[in-house]
């Protein structure tokens, strides 16, 4: 039965999909059953990655790891936990210690932090009794620990932030030398981010559209067609019905096509899956946003892209006008804040989720057709309620 399994894309080839597609990589030791479930069903998934993605699924003793390169780098797509390009700096440079060192090799964050500061690029040097400086090398560290890249041994890293003078000691892993993808050839054969990027294309040039188009289907929120002879979009136009009938096959997920974009949908909410919306109270304020917006298109006129451009006043308007009509059942933080902080944080989500875009030259916000997909009121019998709460209070 085993053997079937591994010969078919069952429901659970469907879910070791989902989970390959959602993490960094899956750790034997921490996950052991996990591991064994991907592992059992290793040449379904690697022919299924390869075909239509040209994905390289890395199954090692110790770990299994897909290899996601997206056909373009978005704002979104970087590591959540860091906060400044500084912090991606030191990163590269303690990878590059913790490369040289030894499994179970230990060392103290002063040997760390002199390294980097050798490793360090630019013309500004690190300098460790600067606070952010800290603050950076101890996102990095836990970062670095949230992977299991390295391991606290003794010590607190968050200490470093309040005193120069702390000391940890940490551990390297078996896991340390795997972080960096695997490149074509060696990288200093390269000249640019550019033939980087066009290099993992070279390998793909018989079927290159196709992997192009799932990889953009099921890596980013959405595709939009970018102008009316856009290949990649009329790919997914053209081969709407094969392509699914092959989502539905293999994934959990549903293909919506619109004259404009395209999008995958879940139809139902998976633990192990980044969703719009989720549980946070911006969520609720980029819904009503757009619940407006549909129910006022008359005065936003949508161009032959369904795109629709808006001054930083009349956004300010649009956010003021709809807290003025759902603001009563905002969590208390976004009831309170001004109009210009929640506009700010509703902009930042919407740019993430590719629902918005800023067009520097004209200094306009363009709202994207994806938000035209979200729609959602309260009860009619909401206002009423609210009302009298608060006459009440």
């Amino acid at each position: 039965m085993k053997q079937l399994q591994q010969q078919t894309f069952d429901e659970q080839a469907q879910t070791a999909l989902r989970i390959l597609l959602e993490r960094f990589w899956v750790l034997r030791l921490k996950e052991p059953e996990t591991y064994q479930l991907i592992r059992e069903r290793e040449k379904v998934l690697k022919r299924y990655f390869v075909e239509k993605f040209g994905f390289d699924l890395i199954v090692h003793q110790h770990f299994i790891k897909l290899e996601k390169i997206p056909v373009e780098t978005k704002s979104w797509m970087g590591i959540q936990d860091f906060q400044e390009s500084r912090d991606y700096v030191i990163f590269c440079c303690a990878l590059a210690f913790t490369e040289s060192k030894e499994v179970e090799e230990q060392f103290l964050l002063s040997n760390i932090c002199e390294e980097i500061k050798d490793l360090y690029p630019g013309d500004i040097p690190l300098d460790w009794t600067n606070y952010h400086h800290r603050r950076s090398l101890v996102r990095v560290i836990k970062f670095m620990e949230k992977l299991s890249i390295i391991e606290t041994v003794e010590g607190e890293t968050d200490q470093f932030a309040l005193d120069e003078d702390e000391e940890v000691l940490y551990e390297t892993t078996i896991y340390a030398r795997y972080f960096m993808r695997t490149y074509p050839k060696d990288i200093f054969e390269y000249d640019s981010i550019e033939d980087i990027l066009n290099s993992e294309w070279e390998r793909h040039e018989a079927d290159e559209r196709r992997k192009r188009v799932y990889r953009k289907l099921i890596i980013s929120p959405v595709v939009y067609r970018e102008n009316e002879d856009d290949p990649d979009f009329s790919y997914i136009r053209n081969y709407r019905n094969r392509l699914r009938e092959d989502l539905a096959e293999h994934t959990s997920f549903r293909l919506e096509l619109f004259k404009n974009n395209a999008q995958l949908v879940s139809e139902e909410r998976k633990q192990d899956l980044t969703l719009f919306p989720d549980q946070k109270s911006i969520m609720d304020i980029a819904i009503h946003f757009a619940s407006y917006i549909r129910e006022h298109i008359e005065e936003f006129q949508p161009d032959e892209f369904d795109q629709i451009r808006m001054t930083s006043v009349k956004l300010e308007q649009t956010v003021k006008t709809v807290k003025d009509i759902y603001g009563n059942g905002w969590s208390k933080q976004y009831r309170e804040s001004t109009v210009r902080t929640v506009a700010q944080e509703l902009v930042d989500l919407l740019i993430d989720w590719e629902m918005m875009t800023i067009d520097d030259e004209t200094d306009t916000y363009v709202i994207l057709p994806l938000l035209g997909r979200l729609s959602g009121n309260y009860p009619k019998d909401f206002r009423t309620k609210e009302k009298k709460r608060y006459e009440k209070q």
